[in-house]
């Protein structure tokens, strides 16, 4: 497929009309939020933001995979006063396009710029919104587990008889845990809030994010040789991350400036690769080489 590890100039939703049916793995993207980027994505206003996202999203859904994840990075804006529903219209509208809702992530900006509102306080994280095509997608949990924590050495010292058996919930939610299925364990399963830096490599976007938010999502979704599409490339964030993690990639992006930007960006991360590859020995998906 001529699409594949490119760069393509256009509007996402005309673009993704020649791809096929029911072959790409990942959707990760940040799309311009509403009046956001208006000299290159036209500023859409709030109240035209989900009939101006749907048709798009249409696409979205018939060229994802059956065992397929689309995460939509998105954040309402503030309008006179009051936060805009329209990602909450765009979630239900969605739903009803034939999108399963199935989790949300929060991305914590660690290091979020201070400052001073009137009615509100600095916003330090955004969403990371998951819809899937189906219940049953591909998921590869292992993959991004952290460390247990120093909580665990006193919290495991002493176990009580409890803790050695299902501790059902008081309130009757039918969720119970067993303390002592950690036991032993140096790495568990993370939890939905993302803890990351707004710093990036890149400057030459208004709204890049740190390649370390695509590839964690990459590294939970796919495997390698898998296809993560970015439809709205911007700078090439989710293709480098792509690449460094044996990905292939699609980026698409309307505007001239983000095309060359995110071609340019790509193609050195790609030489610089091949160059480890020839001089070091065999790539591998942490980034680094190793010999063989």
């Amino acid at each position: 497929m001529e699409y594949i590890n490119q760069i393509i100039q256009g509007d996402c939703e005309e673009v993704l009309k020649q791809f096929p049916d029911d072959s790409i793995d990942l959707i990760f993207t940040s799309p311009p939020y509403a009046d956001q980027r208006k000299s290159t994505y036209g500023g859409i206003k709030p109240d035209d933001y989900v009939d101006w996202f749907l048709p798009k999203a249409e696409q979205f859904l018939r060229v994802l995979k059956p065992t397929g994840t689309f995460i939509l990075n998105i954040k309402e804006r503030v309008v006179n006063g009051e936060r805009h529903t329209y990602v909450i219209e765009l979630i239900l509208k969605m739903r009803k396009q034939g999108w399963l809702w199935t989790e949300e992530f929060m991305w914590h900006k660690k290091n979020s710029y201070p400052g001073k509102w009137p009615n509100r306080f600095r916003d330090s994280w955004e969403r990371l919104l998951q819809f899937n095509k189906h219940k049953k997608f591909n998921m590869y949990q292992d993959a991004v587990m952290v460390p247990v924590g120093d909580w665990a050495q006193d919290r495991l010292a002493n176990l009580s008889e409890t803790d050695k058996i299902r501790d059902e919930s008081r309130v009757g939610s039918g969720f119970g845990k067993n303390i002592s299925n950690w036991l032993g364990r140096d790495m568990v399963y993370p939890n939905n809030v993302i803890h990351m830096a707004t710093e990036c490599g890149n400057r030459n976007h208004s709204a890049a994010f740190p390649v370390e938010l695509p590839s964690w999502f990459i590294k939970l979704f796919t495997q390698r040789g898998d296809i993560v599409l970015d439809p709205f490339i911007g700078s090439g964030t989710t293709a480098v991350a792509a690449i460094e993690l044996g990905r292939n990639y699609v980026g698409i992006d309307i505007s001239d400036e983000y095309y060359y930007l995110s071609h340019e960006r790509t193609s050195g991360i790609q030489m610089q690769l091949l160059e480890i590859k020839s001089e070091r020995g065999t790539y591998n998906p942490n980034g680094t080489a190793q010999s063989g």
